[in-house]
């Protein structure tokens, strides 16, 4: 961990605090304006600013949460969706190392981000903002991100939290989870970034959960947040998530987003005065904004920004994170001298961000036909919009014009994808098809060009099998950034080997996906039936067949996994993976490990990411790549004892190169964590059967009374089988003194065997 709340404030925190009286302490509570916190003696104001992928600064009228108000012209980095593909925590340092840079150029303290809520259905209209469909891989991103960011003297608000996994009644809707999946799949990024990173402050989210606003919940803000992770910064409330600012104070809430507050700090003072809120619930608070201006005062700095580094460092990302999903014939890269015809009007008026609160300002703007003409002089290339996307212009001529010069190239490079009106903040998609007539213009070039590339731009998950049944190459860019144009250039031409790897499963249809049944809900209620079988691990689970598999990815080169040795430490297991590059040019491989105990006593995915590494390598060059895998990754949520559990026994440690391409698979033993609980009453025969101690007791005990082997076949039945489930108070206890004397004799003698 890198310790962000560090000693030398406590001492000037103490003394604040303690100068303050109660009228103070509240409206410490409470934003002084859309952007800034208040100021108290002894305690200086701090300022916040969207901005997970740029920041987003806006000043004097400009401010609101919407993206609406203009900002300062910013470096516009890839969004989550993009930077989730690069599966590169060091590349997401340095980016956010970088908006630190401009955020203090800027006077801002706190960067409202990272963005880590779960791509838990294609249709969410926020997923851009998110890196993953997989805890594992977002924590781990995420982690880097922030101590990237708050290692440059500006702290993080880790957000949505908690269970924020659509947009639809974003304001009511409650996410009823389970506890399993809740721990497992929803809260899990948020512990590893808790844990690993200790953000500055954490933005609690506009939904429900289970009934609960996320801001009124002390279950969520208190037990779990502060006393089970030890989350020691701020509690911030996303932009107008607060409905009752003294039942929020009270669950854990630290501080109200936006200002002016003013009537909200008088009714937690009312509260307080009236014995209905703790005092040292309001004092918690302002602690807690009070050490988070005092981190922003003394972490300020001058800077002078190099903004072209940061678009350099832009198109390293953007070219890091494009996915190569196809390519046939090594169609790509391309000759940099043939004919070839750039198609779509993405090509000119590039899709690179998404819209509403993280709308960033960019410094520039690469073009993507602009930098193909740069990267490829002696190339002939011509363009046709072929298409319009809010549907004006001769749709029909748009086309005619398309497949003319498709047919006169060496190759047509399409470029495909989403408009900002069809996704954004604020709404979830109704489905996850490409516009009807993106795919008509598609199969109108290929059926006269059959060397033709298309380049995806959106911000969620398409349905791309009508694609890549008649597209030769396909290059899924996500949501690139100001550099897109540049770095897809870069892609095209193989000046970059394209490594991204997709952070999310693209299924052969929308139905197809675990969560279709239970999205978005209705009433303001929405049902998270699938469990913890959310993205690859429902498709696992079902055994049901995807278009392109989570972690998929190709490249211009090939690579060859030779060997792999797992070796136990004392926090879990270190596996050395050996990779060869078998191709003709340099590349980067992504190694993907993955862990899965069938024999579980409990429900689980057949599969679960629990380690990442990467390895660059030259022709006929062999690497190792170490990568941890640690204990707590291999556990379960046990939701009777609430606590993570490693079972123990025998695992099975998978490198892949996606979660359907396993290359390497080794078996080990782990030794589990001690999970005995005593036997009562309601424990059935079958529990006590499956452990030998007590079984031996209990055979001993009643062995004449159970049935032998087929019993029961006669009628149909297993006796055996039906008998397990059967409590031991229904089989033994009763109404008499003696029948219960007999029950808490038997529960004597199994719990001393069990833990004797």
């Amino acid at each position: 961990m890198e310790p962000q709340m560090t000693n030398p404030i406590e001492g000037a925190l103490d003394a604040a605090i303690e100068r303050l009286n109660l009228t103070q302490l509240a409206a410490l509570g409470g934003g002084a304006s859309f952007w800034e916190s208040k100021t108290a003696p002894g305690v200086p104001s701090f300022s916040m600013s969207d901005g997970p992928h740029g920041l987003r600064k806006q000043e004097g009228d400009a401010a609101d949460h919407l993206g609406l108000g203009a900002s300062v012209p910013a470096t516009c980095f890839p969004p989550a969706v993009s930077m989730g593909q690069s599966w590169d925590p060091a590349l997401a340092r340095r980016v956010a190392a970088a908006l630190a840079e401009e955020a203090h150029a800027q006077g801002v303290n706190v960067l409202l981000g990272p963005g880590i809520n779960i791509k838990r259905d294609p249709r969410c209209g926020r997923n851009f903002e998110y890196l993953s469909e997989d805890p594992f891989l977002t924590g781990l991103l995420a982690t880097s991100w922030v101590n990237g960011l708050q290692s440059g003297g500006v702290g993080a608000s880790l957000k949505h939290f908690a269970a924020n996994n659509a947009e639809f009644d974003r304001m009511r809707l409650s996410s009823d989870v389970d506890e399993r999946p809740l721990h497992e799949i929803y809260l899990r990024a948020f512990e590893t970034v808790i844990r690993d990173a200790q953000p500055w402050t954490v933005m609690c989210s506009y939904n429900r959960i289970n009934g609960v606003l996320a801001s009124q919940s002390r279950w969520l803000l208190t037990d779990v947040l502060r006393d089970q992770w030890g989350f020691a910064g701020a509690v911030v409330s996303d932009w107008g998530a607060v409905a009752d600012r003294v039942a929020a104070v009270d669950a854990g809430l630290d501080l109200q987003m936006p200002g002016d507050t003013s009537a909200f700090d008088a009714a937690v003072v009312a509260a307080v005065e009236a014995g209905t809120l703790p005092r040292a619930a309001v004092t918690r608070a302002a602690r807690a904004v009070a050490r988070t201006a005092l981190l922003a005062q003394r972490s300020r700095r001058e800077v002078t920004v190099d903004y072209d580094a940061h678009h350099a460092l832009a198109r390293e990302t953007a070219g890091r994170s494009i996915v190569l999903l196809k390519n046939e014939s090594a169609l790509l890269p391309l000759d940099p001298t043939a004919r070839i015809a750039v198609i779509g009007s993405f090509a000119t008026e590039p899709r690179y961000q998404g819209g509403g609160s993280s709308h960033v300002r960019p410094t520039r703007l690469d073009i993507p036909l602009d930098q193909i003409r740069a990267a490829a002089p002696n190339a002939h290339v011509t363009h046709a919009a072929g298409f319009t996307v809010n549907g004006t212009g001769n749709q029909d001529a748009l086309h005619a014009d398309a497949v003319e010069i498709a047919d006169a190239a060496d190759v047509a490079v399409l470029f495909l994808g989403l408009a900002e009106h069809q996704e954004s903040e604020g709404f979830d998609r109704e489905d996850i098809e490409l516009p009807a007539e993106q795919l008509a213009l598609l199969e109108a070039i290929a059926a006269v060009q059959p060397h033709t590339v298309v380049v995806l731009a959106s911000g969620g998950v398409l349905r791309l099998a009508p694609v890549a049944a008649t597209a030769t190459a396909i290059l899924n860019g996500g949501l690139l950034g100001q550099a897109s144009g540049s770095a897809i250039a870069d892609v095209l031409f193989g000046k970059v080997n394209p490594s991204g790897r997709l952070a999310e499963t693209v299924p052969l249809r929308l139905q197809d996906a675990p969560s279709y049944l239970h999205f978005p809900g209705e009433h303001s209620r929405v049902r998270y039936g699938e469990g913890v079988f959310v993205g690859y691990r429902g498709y696992d689970a079902r055994d049901q067949d995807v278009l392109y598999p989570f972690g998929h990815g190709l490249s211009y080169t090939t690579f060859s996994y030779e060997h792999l040795d797992l070796h136990t430490t004392e926090d879990g297991l270190l596996a050395d993976v050996q990779i060869r590059n078998t191709g003709s040019v340099a590349g980067r491989e992504i190694v993907q490990l993955y862990a899965a105990k069938p024999d579980s006593s409990v429900s689980r995915a057949p599969q679960e990411l629990v380690g990442v590494g990467s390895i660059d390598l030259k022709p006929g060059e062999t690497g190792t790549v170490s990568i941890a895998i640690a204990r707590r990754d291999l556990a379960y949520w046990d939701d009777q004892l609430g606590r993570w559990v490693v079972e123990d026994g025998s695992y099975w440690i998978t490198a892949a190169k996606s979660s359907r391409n396993a290359q390497l698979s080794q078996e080990t033993t782990v030794a589990g964590d001690d999970v005995r609980s005593p036997f009562t009453a309601e424990s059935t025969i079958g529990e006590v059967m499956a452990h030998p101690a007590a079984a031996a007791v209990a055979v001993a005990a009643f062995g004449p009374l159970m049935p032998q082997e087929g019993a029961g076949a006669e009628l149909g039945m297993d006796v055996m089988k039906m008998m397990a489930s059967m409590p031991l108070g229904r089989v033994i206890g009763g109404v008499d003194e003696q029948s219960a004397h007999h029950l808490q004799a038997l529960l004597g003698g199994l719990n001393a065997a069990v833990f004797a």
